[in-house]
């Protein structure tokens, strides 16, 4: 089987299927072990910082089991290397943290005729699937379309607790681990919902759509290659629009604050990011609520938009720009971790 992500939810995966006796486990991923892993990505250690995950995880998978045959691509999926590696293995687990590679995961399964063993997750919620389209509905017939880019924060940016991978991905293993052996009743055409702060769970049933793109009556996707899953989940705009909007450096931002330099500065990180650190002279007003406040704002003077890693403050930019906002607007470059690397070594990296 093969495993899309060695990062929160590729960790239990791994693990589990290891100890369970699967014999091939592939496993792709382009990213090295960073300490800010380390919360939630158990398979790795502090001695595999820097590090391809692939190969921290695949020494792990071998300390569970020495007979697990373990294939690493240390590379991304991507529409041209998609069907050569999935069609190797007779089931797929998405352990991927963003839209591109959901969509790409899916039709190549849809279109080899694979499961694809689903699993997602974002602070404290997360959901376990099972999109096999011969068999039942697939990602696209549950989601047809992308959320807008930057909207929907990855774990590295909007953040996850750290047992919450642990219990979505062990779930993804257990229906690998059904779909292996048969029997039990898998979650195909089936979505099971986790909330860890509050402990509840739920589940929605999901039909099969017959104007599905990759596995309705009509199928209008045929050829990966040829389709362009970036500009479909609007990175290619977003990519544009990043190279329009003005940013400041952290050192520059220091030295204004210092200087007294009348200027604004908006934290729009989620509130469990600033219990964790309060930025310095920062107001806090959440995207959703930029447009209805942009009153509380001095279009005469600079406002500067911080985050975590400078992208949900570009976000904030082009919403209020849209709004019909007029005054000068700013990015944090590289957010509050670039203000810890470069201007205060006590700020957490998280």
């Amino acid at each position: 089987m093969l495993i899309v992500g060695a990062g929160g939810l590729g960790t239990p995966l791994a693990q589990y299927l290891a100890a369970a006796g699967v014999g091939t486990i592939g496993i792709i991923d382009n990213d090295e072990v960073e300490e800010s892993n380390l919360q939630r990505q158990v398979i790795h250690g502090t001695r595999d910082i820097g590090r391809p995950k692939v190969a921290s995880a695949k020494d792990s998978i071998k300390q569970i089991n020495p007979l697990v045959k373990v294939e690493t691509y240390n590379m991304r999926l991507t529409a041209e290397n998609a069907e050569n590696i999935i069609s190797e293995y007779d089931v797929v687990a998405d352990a991927s943290d963003n839209y591109p590679t959901r969509y790409l995961v899916n039709d190549t399964c849809a279109l080899l005729g694979k499961p694809d063993v689903f699993g997602a997750m974002y602070q404290f919620e997360g959901q376990v699937s099972v999109y096999y389209a011969e068999h039942g509905p697939c990602f696209r017939c549950m989601y047809p379309a992308p959320p807008p880019a930057g909207l929907v924060p990855s774990c590295a940016m909007g953040g996850v607790v750290g047992v919450l991978p642990g219990v979505i991905g062990t779930l993804q293993a257990n229906e690998v681990i059904k779909l292996i052996v048969g029997g039990g009743k898998n979650l195909i055409g089936r979505v099971v919902a986790f909330d860890a702060w509050n402990l509840k769970w739920r589940e929605l049933k999901i039909h099969k759509n017959d104007n599905c793109p990759i596995c309705g009556k009509n199928r209008t996707i045929t050829e990966i290659e040829d389709f362009d899953y970036e500009d479909f989940c609007g990175l290619t705009q977003q990519k544009e629009e990043e190279s329009e909007v003005e940013g400041i450096e952290p050192k520059e931002l220091k030295r204004r604050i210092d200087e007294g330099d009348k200027i604004t500065i908006i934290d729009v990180r989620e509130p469990h990011e600033r219990a964790i650190a309060k930025f310095p002279e920062a107001k806090v007003i959440p995207i959703g609520q930029l447009e209805r406040r942009q009153k509380e704002l001095d279009d005469t003077v600079d406002t500067v938009f911080v985050c975590k890693e400078g992208k949900r403050s570009i976000l904030a930019v082009n919403t209020l720009r849209e709004a019909g906002y007029t005054g000068p607007l700013y990015n944090l470059k590289g957010g509050t971790n670039a203000w810890a690397r470069e201007v205060d070594k006590d700020f957490p990296v998280y």
